[in-house]
């Protein structure tokens, strides 16, 4: 669920999962669900091959938000944000949530 994803991102950080190695998200199909998507690695020294999981956390189209991650993983930041502008997903306690490649005055989400 969407609302336990905080949680879950909590977990998955005192698990080890250190590391954000990316955040996209995507339009599920016409009229569907949202998605963003968290790549999440173990980074431990002297591990060749570290662990990784990908999370996928859907939102409905009609109010897409999903919590933040950013005040665990600071590499959220642009990405979150990236997200936000091209596909409108809310990300609650987000601190700069705002437009990164549209210009301010853009109405309405490109990739929708």
């Amino acid at each position: 669920k969407t609302e336990d994803w905080d949680s879950i991102a909590v977990i998955s950080y005192v698990y080890g999962y250190n590391y954000l190695r990316s955040q996209c998200a995507y339009d599920v199909a016409p009229g569907g669900f949202l998605a963003s998507v968290y790549h999440l690695t173990k980074i431990r020294y002297g591990i060749d091959k570290p662990e990784e999981v990908c999370i996928k956390v859907f939102s409905p189209r009609s109010n897409p938000q999903i919590p933040s991650v950013f005040w665990i993983w600071r590499s959220a930041d642009f990405q979150e944000r990236e997200s936000y502008d091209m596909l409108g997903i809310y990300y609650e306690n987000h601190p700069r949530l705002k437009r990164i490649l549209m210009p301010e005055s853009w109405i309405g989400w490109p990739l929708r």
